[in-house]
C-alpha cells in the first residue's frame, strides 16, 4: 500500500506512539513504510538495505546500555551479553511486544511461514531502528524504549546464565587475544548408549574446556562456557605463558 493512503500512514504513526514516542515526531514516513515492506513484496523496493544499518545500530545501542549499566564488566562479559541482546529471538519479543507483524506488508506467501516467523520480525525491528536513527543519531528515539527490553533481558541473564552465547563470547575473546579460533571436539552418543554428547573446547593446542548435555549445541556451550569463565578475568598481557602453564596439567578424560 503506498504511503499516501492516510491508513497507511496512520498506522505508522500507531506504531511510533506504541513505541512511547511522541505523536509529532519527525521521521521520514517514506523510508519508515520501506522499512516495513518484506523483500517478498519487492526484489527492490523492501526493507533489506535498512536491516544492514539497522543491525549497526542495534549493536551501537547494546554496547551503550551494557556500558553504562555495568562499569565493572569485561569486555568479554559485555560481548556475552550483547550477542543475546541482538539475537534473532530477543529481537522477536521485542517486535511481538509492539504487534509489529501486523505492520509489515508482505505477501501471502511469506505470512503463512510460520517457521520465518521470528527472523521476518527481527529484521523488521532492525530497519525501523535505521529509520529512526537516521531521524536522531543520537539514539533519542531509541534507547527510551529499546532500553527496557535490555533492562529486563539482562536480569533474565543474570538469573540464568544459560542464556549467554558462550560459543560467541568465547571465539570473540580468542580472536583478540590468540588470532586465532576455539575448536570443539565431540564425542557422539553410541547407539543404544543414550543421547548424552561430550565435548572439549581447545584453544591453541590445549584443552581450556568440556562439557555434556543432551544436544551437541548444549554441550558445546557448556563447554564454551567454562573456557570463556577460566579465560576472562586473565590479562591479556602474558596470556600464552599462562596456556604453557596450565598444559603442564593435562585435562581430565571426557566420560567414557
Amino acid at each position: 500500500m503506498p504511503l499516501s493512503s492516510p491508513y497507511r500512514h496512520n498506522q505508522l504513526r500507531q506504531l511510533l506512539q506504541k513505541l512511547g514516542l511522541p505523536s509529532q515526531v519527525s521521521v521520514d514516513w517514506a523510508l519508515l513504510d520501506l522499512a516495513l515492506t518484506h523483500p517478498s513484496m519487492s526484489a527492490e523496493m523492501n526493507s533489506e538495505r535498512l536491516e544492514f544499518l539497522g543491525d549497526a545500530v542495534l549493536k551501537l545501542a547494546a554496547a551503550q546500555f551494557l556500558y553504562r549499566t555495568y562499569p565493572t564488566a569485561s569486555e568479554g562479559t559485555m560481548s556475552a551479553f550483547r550477542d543475546v541482546l541482538v539475537s534473532d529471538r530477543t529481537l522477536a519479543q521485542v517486535g511481538n511486544s509492539y504487534g509489529l507483524e501486523r505492520y509489515l506488508a508482505m505477501d501471502n506467501a511469506a505470512a503463512g511461514d510460520a517457521a520465518g516467523q521470528e527472523s521476518r520480525v527481527a529484521n523488521a525491528v532492525e530497519a525501523v531502528l535505521a529509520v529512526l536513527y537516521m531521524a536522531d543519531p543520537q539514539l533519542g528515539l531509541i534507547r527510551p524504549w529499546l532500553e527496557d527490553h535490555f533492562r529486563t533481558m539482562a536480569i533474565a541473564i543474570h538469573q540464568d546464565p544459560a542464556q549467554m552465547n558462550y560459543k560467541g563470547a568465547l571465539q570473540e575473546l580468542t580472536q583478540q587475544r590468540y588470532q586465532s579460533l576455539p575448536t570443539y571436539r565431540h564425542r557422539y552418543p553410541q547407539k543404544g548408549a543414550g543421547q548424552t554428547f561430550f565435548v572439549e573446547v581447545w584453544v591453541q593446542d590445549r584443552c581450556l574446556g568440556q562439557g555434556q548435555g543432551s544436544s551437541k549445541k548444549t554441550a558445546e556451550q557448556e563447554a564454551a562456557q567454562e573456557a570463556f569463565l577460566a579465560l576472562q578475568d586473565q590479562p591479556s598481557e602474558g596470556s600464552e605463558e599462562h596456556l604453557e602453564r596450565e598444559g603442564d596439567r593435562p585435562p581430565p578424560d571426557l566420560p567414557p
